[in-house]
C-alpha cells in the first residue's frame, strides 16, 4: 500500500478511536475540511503521523482535547455579516417581542463573539431580561474563551464597524472595557447566557426554542449529517420560531422545508410555520 493509502486508514483509524473511546463523531464531516484540519493539527503537534498520534489520543484526555480543538476550532468576529444582524434587528427581534419569554440557541458557538452580538442587539431592543439564551460548543476550551468575554483589542475596530452597518444604537465601546491589549465585555450582556458542551451529532436536544442561531457549522458536514442536524433544529423549534445559518447553507431540499419561509431574502431567516 502507497503512503497516501496509509495515510488514509491511520485517518480513519484516528476517528474510528475518537467515537468509539471519547463519543467524538467526526466521521460525517465534510472529508476536504476535515482532512484539512488534521493536517494542520499534525504539523503542529510532536507527532511524525496520525499512527502515532493514535495511541496517544485514546489513552490521553489532553492530546484528544488538543485534537477535538483542532478540528473544531472556527474563525468568527462580532457581528459577522452586518447585513444579517440587521435583518434580524428589524425582522426577527419584533416576533420575539410577543412571546412574554424568549429561548434563544447559539449552537457551535466557537469562543463566543456572536453571543456578545446577540445580547447587544436584545439589550438594544429591550429584550435581554426576557430571554435565555444557551450557547453550546463541541470545545470546552473555546467555550472557556467565550464565558469569559476577553478578546484581542486590537479586533474592536473591525468589531465597531460591523456593529454599526448592523444598526447598532450606542457607542461599541460602551460594551466593553480596554485592559492592555485586551477588551473585557460588559459581565451583564451575559447574565442570562448559558455555557454548555454540547455535540450536534450525538446529544440530545433542547425543546422549546424560539430562535436557533446556527451559521457556518453545517458547511463542514456530509449530506447526511447535515439532513439529521436540520432535524434536531426541527424538533427544537416552536411554530413561529425562526432558523438562523450561515451565508452559504440553506434550509431547501430537507424533509422539513416545507414547514419554513426565508423571512427576508437571501437572509438564511427561516421561520417555521403554525400548520
Amino acid at each position: 500500500m502507497h503512503e497516501e493509502g496509509i495515510r488514509q486508514v491511520e485517518i480513519g483509524l484516528l476517528l474510528e478511536g475518537l467515537q468509539q473511546v471519547h463519543g467524538y463523531d467526526f466521521r460525517q464531516y465534510n472529508e476536504a475540511s476535515l482532512r484539512r484540519r488534521l493536517e494542520q493539527w499534525l504539523s503542529g503537534s510532536d507527532y511524525l503521523s496520525f499512527g502515532a498520534a493514535l495511541s496517544a489520543v485514546l489513552r490521553d484526555a489532553a492530546a484528544c482535547e488538543a485534537l477535538v480543538r483542532g478540528i473544531t476550532v472556527n474563525v468568527t468576529e462580532m457581528f459577522r455579516d452586518p447585513a444579517f444582524f440587521l435583518a434580524l434587528r428589524k425582522e426577527v427581534v419584533p416576533y420575539l417581542q410577543t412571546w412574554p419569554h424568549a429561548k434563544l440557541w447559539v449552537a457551535g458557538c466557537a469562543t463566543g463573539e456572536e453571543v456578545y452580538s446577540l445580547a447587544i442587539v436584545l439589550h438594544e431592543e429591550g429584550l435581554i431580561e426576557r430571554c435565555r439564551i444557551y450557547a453550546t460548543d463541541i470545545n470546552q476550551k473555546v467555550l472557556e474563551t467565550a464565558q469569559k468575554g476577553i478578546y484581542p483589542l486590537k479586533s474592536m475596530q473591525q468589531y465597531t464597524r460591523n456593529y454599526q452597518k448592523a444598526g447598532g444604537r450606542a457607542a461599541f465601546s460602551d460594551y466593553y472595557q480596554a485592559r492592555y491589549d485586551h477588551a473585557i465585555m460588559d459581565p451583564a450582556l451575559r447574565r442570562n447566557v448559558l455555557f454548555a458542551v454540547h455535540n450536534l451529532v450525538t446529544d440530545a436536544d433542547f425543546s422549546e426554542m424560539q430562535l436557533i442561531l446556527c451559521r457556518n457549522v453545517l458547511i463542514y458536514f456530509q449530506p447526511t449529517l447535515k439532513a439529521q442536524v436540520i432535524g434536531l433544529f426541527d424538533r427544537c423549534l416552536t411554530p413561529g420560531g425562526f432558523l438562523c445559518l450561515g451565508a452559504k447553507e440553506v434550509l431547501e431540499g430537507y424533509a422539513c422545508d416545507a414547514r419554513y419561509a426565508e423571512q427576508v431574502p437571501r437572509s438564511r431567516i427561516y421561520r417555521k410555520g403554525y400548520a
